[in-house]
């Protein structure tokens, strides 16, 4: 009996000795194969896959490939999210850079580098660059305060609003800022501004004015003393001059809806060119259009726009240009752009800023009105006016149909 014992307890200490050492090996090959396994993956790499035909590791080679294929669909969904980002961010309106603490740029959206007027931007000190104090805006600004920054490029001038958020990326706090382009809402502030501000005076003005004219022409008539005639005169003709120079300005305030129909942009140009051809021929100057681009259509008011070029062609006589040129084409962004260039006397500096400003002139017998109703003229077309630039090169206003 001692003997049958002994031997049952000898196969079980073997059976267990063998178990141990089954659990051991399978344990360690189990360790290696997930160690290889996160090894790949830390680096990239998930082009392996265990061999699911050998029976001794099935179980363990199929969940280490379940595993995987768990990882790459999480790869994959977040590679596709990025993507959906991405493409989201390029196809807002507002321009974001994504910057950290030590200026480094991580990630810029093709609009916000448009704003900017650059093809890249690697750090935060490239914006020096593009105009005085917009770096230090961009590290001024706060969540809890916003800022305003003024950028010129190839299209002219545009205030952008600037806004800033903080986040964590990577275990490192970073800076997204927002640029958003705020020109429209200051030019049509400003014109609302103006706009009333006409209104009043306008009103105030006829309401003062008219009076005076009509009483001096009325004493006129029973006036016999030449001295007291001559006095009425003046008055009386002042009176008529301030009137009519009053009704001029109410054209700012106005100005009719537009009558919009569709037309060919070159028709235009050919019939203001027939139009102010006197002029120019008294001038010894010239000018021609230029197309960038075939059949440019306009849907606008024919008689409206037409104002706006025979108020530029007879600005640049004026100068004393002797050549002008109407260069005309249609952007990446099917935005219809018109350069008018002459090579009259430059605009001076200081008054650049203020040429659009109703009641400005630089002319002694200038209204100041004409700009500005070009303007409005383009704002009420959804467009806009502005002065690309003016030196001893040439001076070019850029109209643009949105």
């Amino acid at each position: 009996m001692l003997s049958t014992w002994g031997a049952i307890g000898l196969c079980a200490l073997v059976a267990a000795v063998t178990a141990a050492v089954s659990f051991f090996v399978i344990s360690r090959k189990v360790c290696r194969k997930t160690s290889y396994m996160l090894d790949a993956l830390e680096d990239g790499e998930t082009n392996f896959k265990f061999n699911e035909r050998s029976l001794r590791d099935l179980n363990v080679n199929r969940t280490l490939n379940r595993l995987r294929g768990i990882f790459l669909k999480e790869k994959e969904a977040i590679k596709e999210q990025e993507e959906y980002l991405s493409k989201m961010m390029e196809n807002i309106t507002t321009g974001i850079v994504v910057w950290d603490g030590d200026g480094a740029v991580r990630y810029c959206n093709n609009v916000a580098l448009k704003m900017l007027g650059v093809s890249s931007l690697s750090s935060i000190r490239q914006l020096r660059n593009i105009g005085d104090g917009i770096d230090r805006a961009f590290l001024q600004v706060t969540p809890e305060r916003e800022g305003r920054i003024t950028v010129e490029n190839e299209r002219g001038g545009r205030t952008l609003s600037v806004a800033c958020t903080r986040a964590v990326l990577s275990g490192k706090e970073v800076n997204i800022t927002a640029l958003n382009d705020i020109s429209g809402q200051m030019d049509e502030y400003e014109f609302s501004s103006w706009e009333k501000l006409l209104r009043v005076l306008t009103h105030e003005i006829m309401n003062t004015v008219s009076p005076i004219a009509s009483l001096s022409e009325a004493l006129l008539e029973d006036e016999t003393d030449p001295d007291r005639k001559k006095g009425l005169q003046t008055i009386s003709s002042s009176s008529r001059d301030l009137i009519k120079f009053v009704r001029t300005y109410r054209n700012l305030t106005g100005l009719s809806l537009p009558m919009k129909r569709a037309f060919e942009l070159k028709e235009l140009i050919d019939s203001v060119i027939g139009l102010t051809k006197a002029d120019f021929e008294a001038a010894g100057a010239s000018c021609r259009y230029v197309g960038r681009s075939e059949d440019i259509l306009l849907y606008a008011d024919y008689g409206q726009i037409s104002q706006i070029f025979i108020n530029l062609l007879k600005n640049a006589l004026q100068a004393g240009a002797q050549n002008v040129v109407i260069e005309a084409g249609i952007d990446a962004n099917d935005i219809t752009v018109v350069d008018v260039c002459n090579d009259g006397h430059p605009i001076s500096e200081s008054s650049r800023k203020d040429i659009f400003v109703p009641f400005f002139t630089t002319k002694k017998e200038g209204s100041g009105i004409g700009l500005s109703l070009s303007r409005q003229i383009m704002r009420m077309h959804g467009g806009s006016i502005t002065l690309l630039g003016s030196d001893l090169s040439g001076t070019t206003f850029r109209l643009t149909f949105r």
